[in-house]
């Protein structure tokens, strides 16, 4: 099968709707469920290589079949990389938001904020999507656009928004938020999962030596002055 380029498969190759009728809704459920639990399987294992004749193996169902609920291969691997890539980032950053806002000890939610993010990143179910990921974007850059939202961009937007506030009430010296994250990040978190793409684990003493010394040297850099208590 033609394999397309960049955004070729959108819109036509869209992921299909097929017309149900009430008896036929459970079952074609079942169907789409089939399809894409086996899509998973092999995409995980194999990449965009895996073949549909795989697919049917795996599933039981017919390659019409697969056309007919997805259109393409292009557009099935899509819709399935991009359901996991949401599920497993979201258990990910599912609490960092909530830790940020509710802490008024910035110390102390960064580097707990920073464990948690490091933990979820090398996870090897997550390693594996962002290696998957970062083999097939050229083909497929809604990919790439998926990562970013669910993952990263979530985590960025949640420092952001606690950078704003802190940095409204002086408690930061910091007037660019976007370049003082990915510093952060860069201190804390890119040497882990740089590492662990290259099949390598950063151990747990110096996971927490990062995480510690970056906090502390981007909070000294920014100025950060803990809130005043009444006495």
């Amino acid at each position: 099968m033609r394999r397309h380029h960049g955004s070729e498969y959108e819109g036509r190759n869209a992921v299909r709707t097929p017309p149900r009728g009430d008896a036929s809704t459970h079952r074609a459920a079942r169907v789409r469920q089939k399809i894409t639990g086996a899509a998973r399987t092999a995409f995980l294992r194999d990449g965009f290589d895996a073949t549909l004749d795989e697919l049917v193996a795996i599933s039981g169902v017919s390659r019409p079949t697969i056309y007919k609920y997805y259109g393409s291969k292009e557009a099935l691997f899509v819709a399935v990389i991009s359901k996991a890539l949401e599920e497993v980032l979201a258990e990910v950053v599912s609490d960092i938001p909530q830790r940020l806002q509710e802490s008024d000890d910035l110390r102390a939610a960064l580097k707990s904020t920073a464990r948690a993010w490091a933990h979820g990143m090398t996870r090897p179910d997550v390693l594996k999507l962002h290696q998957l990921v970062t083999r097939e974007v050229h083909r497929f850059p809604a990919l790439g656009a998926v990562w970013r939202e669910n993952g990263p961009g979530r985590v960025r937007h949640a420092l952001a928004v606690t950078f704003q506030r802190l940095a409204t009430a002086e408690r930061l010296e910091m007037p660019d938020d976007d370049t003082a994250i990915t510093q952060l990040l860069s201190l804390t978190i890119y040497p882990h999962l740089l590492e662990s793409a290259h099949g390598m684990k950063v151990e747990d003493f110096a996971v927490e030596q990062l995480i510690d010394s970056g906090v502390d040297m981007f909070l000294s850099f920014y100025k950060y002055r803990r809130p005043v208590t009444a006495t």
